[in-house]
């Protein structure tokens, strides 16, 4: 085990003869937004259920911050937000978080105005404070969740799927906020099956299939690890992705006015040549790292939901 804001070794959840999840380690560095990626039933709620100490694992370790993980000393640094908010609709942004803060027996009730105010400021919701919670948009019902993880300093947050459902402007809003929840060194674990959101919002990943971990490290380093792709504009793309199926590039398709495919060991100048050459004009071309969709798709062999 590590001293990384989390740590597991030989991790393993099973619920009689199906295992959820199957001997991972993770290591999420300090400091970092560590996406955790993988489609629906993939084993990252189970994983993220254990780290928080809502169920024991069958097997393996945990280490929060440095220490065993599922202590009170180690879990009162940690804000969660699992399998989403609930609130009052009734009641107001304010009244919700302090109906939430009163249950934290550890802290000063006199200061309870105090630190449920910082928490609105700090997700931008305080000027909305006293709207009731059934008027509030969907991005700030996810803010004021993240605000519910924040009315103790914390260490390390760990948000399961904080964008589910919301719109552009909510997903915006929930993306700049643990941004800049991370610049102030705040640890984020942020699981999700939105590859589009993860690519813009973590600065590494762990890659879940099937309750295994396939790859973890940071974004370039996946995409390192993958081989670059080639795209020929053209107004002949069929006849284009046939020639470079011949030289040997790999999951090579066609699509409206282009096409592209992993080159493999196909030397790049290799493919413009082979187009000029039998009578495809070229329009354009280019070899771009691959996304991370690209690298989901090597790792396993399907895609999931890309954009939600």
């Amino acid at each position: 085990m590590t001293a990384a804001a989390v740590a597991t070794a030989g991790l393993t959840k099973r619920f009689g003869h199906q295992t959820a999840v199957d001997s991972i380690d993770l290591a999420v560095p300090t400091g970092a937004v560590y996406g955790f990626l993988g489609p629906n039933g993939s084993g990252k709620t189970t994983t993220i259920r254990m780290l928080l100490g809502l169920v024991g694992p069958t097997s393996g370790e945990v280490s929060l911050l440095g220490r065993p993980g599922g202590t009170t000393e180690v879990l009162s640094r940690v804000g969660a937000l699992v399998e989403g908010p609930a609130f009052h609709p009734y009641l107001s942004g304010r009244d919700n978080l302090s109906r939430l803060d009163a249950v934290d027996l550890t802290t000063d009730r006199r200061s309870s105005r105090r630190r449920v105010d910082a928490a609105l400021d700090r997700v931008g919701l305080l000027a909305a404070a006293t709207k009731r919670y059934r008027a509030y948009s969907l991005g700030m019902r996810q803010r004021l969740a993240i605000a519910s993880t924040l009315l103790r300093p914390r260490d390390l947050l760990v948000l399961d799927e904080p964008t589910n459902g919301l719109d552009p402007q909510g997903t915006r809003e929930v993306r700049s906020l643990v941004g800049s929840l991370a610049h102030d060194g705040t640890t984020v674990l942020v699981s999700s099956h939105l590859l589009s959101e993860v690519e813009q919002m973590c600065s590494h990943v762990g890659v879940m299939h099937v309750g295994r971990l396939v790859a973890q490290g940071t974004v370039a380093e996946l995409r390192a690890g993958s081989e670059p792709e080639a795209r020929v504009e053209t107004d002949q793309p069929e006849v284009a992705a046939e020639i470079m199926r011949g030289l040997g590039l790999l999951d090579v398709h066609a699509t409206h006015g282009a096409a592209t495919g992993r080159l493999a060991d196909v030397a790049p100048e290799k493919v413009v040549a082979a187009c000029v050459h039998q009578g495809v004009p070229v329009l354009g071309f280019r070899v771009g790292s691959p996304s991370l969709e690209d690298v989901f798709v090597a790792l396993t062999g399907e895609g999931f939901d890309v954009n939600g």
